[in-house]
């Protein structure tokens, strides 16, 4: 496994991380057992990876707990609150009685990196003035060690909420949507993440839209309608079909993968899967060489404008 340091942290993490949300929340999401859940877990540290990230509302961290009992000094462990979706904003009460929640179900008295999950633009504000001091108090009570945020990529695929939150320099850690059908980031998130030194976490790297070739027409379909892409450089009934007759590159989703992976300012790519299977060849691809050049290229010429979709 490759190893990479995550910012400021100084923390030497694995390049893959397991995500434990996503479509899948390891398996839990289709109707998989907490154990078998858990299993994913196990089999993904004994691939070396280090860095799991969870959420109190993907209803993983007692899975995730199970697995890493007994290995906790082998993990990275992320975590998040939401601050609410709707007018009923989280307080810092109920911040620190999330918190409390999350390490007893994860069976551990601290977490790596806490974050404030899924802040929309519009709640960056009060996040900042209320849930922020509360994390700070967490922190030196040493319940948390690293601070973090990750946007809504869904509703901010443009950035907006870290294009603010980063330059404030509150948070030692992101998560951030980025993908070969979405490299916005690239443009507004990474040079603002390496010039304060901000670990940053890759989600979306493969979503729908690049695991399913329905998907992929319907949406490049909609970007070349809105002008994002040109249809003279892609072929909307395949657009990347010509992946498929190269022997440097094993399709789609591996590709997906090392684009990520090998971005300049681009630290832990999220993988989640429920099948052992499926993560082994996540994995695999995680950790391949960096695409060719003449691909990147082409992926440039194709999506380089877009930033009005997630992948989902």
């Amino acid at each position: 496994m490759q190893l990479v340091r995550l910012g400021r942290t100084n923390a030497m993490v694995s390049v893959a991380g397991l995500g434990c949300g996503g479509a899948s929340r390891l398996g839990m999401a289709r109707g998989e057992s907490v154990d078998h859940a858990a299993g994913i877990v196990r089999r993904a540290l004994d691939l070396g990876i280090t860095f799991i990230d969870t959420a109190r509302a993907y209803g993983t961290e007692e899975a995730v707990g199970k697995g890493i009992a007994g290995r906790r000094d082998q993990v990275f462990l992320s975590t998040k609150a939401s601050p609410g979706w709707g007018d009923d904003l989280l307080s810092a009460a109920g911040l620190a009685e999330s918190l409390d929640g999350s390490l007893k179900r994860l069976g551990t008295d601290h977490i790596d990196v806490m974050h404030l999950h899924g802040v929309r633009p519009r709640q960056y504000d009060y996040c900042i003035a209320e849930l922020l001091p509360e994390l700070k108090r967490q922190q030196a009570a040493g319940k948390i060690r690293f601070l973090g945020i990750t946007e809504q990529f869904g509703g901010d695929t443009r950035h907006e909420m870290l294009s603010r939150a980063l330059p404030d320099d509150h948070f030692d850690v992101v998560m951030t949507g980025f993908s070969l059908i979405n490299p916005s980031a690239r443009r507004t998130v990474f040079p603002l993440t390496r010039k304060h030194d901000v670990g940053t976490l890759i989600m979306f790297a493969v979503r729908r839209q690049l695991s399913q070739p329905d998907a992929l027409r319907e949406t490049v379909a909609a970007l070349i309608a809105e002008g994002s892409v040109d249809p003279a450089v892609v072929d909307a009934a395949d657009p990347l079909g010509w992946l498929a007759g190269r022997s440097d590159v094993a399709g789609v989703v591996e590709a997906a993968y090392r684009f990520c992976r090998h971005e300049p300012g681009a630290d832990v790519i999220l993988t989640g899967t429920g099948s052992a299977e499926h993560l082994d060849a996540n994995v695999r691809a995680i950790l391949a060489p960096r695409l060719p050049r003449e691909v990147l290229d082409r992926l440039d010429a194709a999506f380089g404008k877009v930033d009005s979709v997630s992948g989902n």
